[in-house]
């Protein structure tokens, strides 16, 4: 499994502000549920929620990387927000997060999950790759970078 193959264009987005992590959480669900009704948008948020309350995502930098097991899909599925306000996401370092990827993974997945999300930390820890993150001028040059093309 690979960010390319469970991050769509469409599950990117950049938002002027967001008012809390909460809100954040919401948008990052609507995302991973699209094109599936409000119950599975609820459910995806709902684990999104709980490893939240197990301690945050947030990983440093700006950056957090919700996650969470639920049976909406049988696959993984990928999303990502930019805020240009950055938000309080109570990070060890205390930087409000203004880069937050999110996985949706089916309640059965373990190694596969952790590899993946060891995969990404490893990448944003890169200061270079979360400033072109940062830089990018829209959705579709945000997805050549999260998926390693060139933008």
């Amino acid at each position: 499994m690979s960010l390319s193959s469970i991050l769509s264009p469409t599950r990117i987005a950049v938002l002027d502000r967001a008012s809390s992590a909460d809100e954040l959480i919401d948008t990052l669900a609507g995302l991973l549920s699209e094109g599936r009704e409000d119950a599975a948008r609820k459910t995806v948020a709902d684990s999104l929620r709980q490893r939240e309350r197990m301690g945050s995502t947030a990983i440093g930098h700006g950056v957090a990387l919700p996650h969470g097991r639920n049976d909406v899909f049988d696959e993984a599925r990928a999303a990502f927000v930019r805020v240009v306000q950055p938000v309080g996401f109570e990070a060890m370092d205390d930087e409000d997060v203004d880069l937050l990827l999110a996985l949706s993974v089916p309640t059965h997945f373990t190694h596969q999950h952790l590899q993946l999300l060891a995969e990404i930390a490893e990448r944003f820890s890169d200061a270079d790759f979360r400033a072109a993150l940062r830089a990018a001028p829209d959705a579709e040059s945000l997805h050549a970078l999260l998926i390693g093309a060139q933008a």
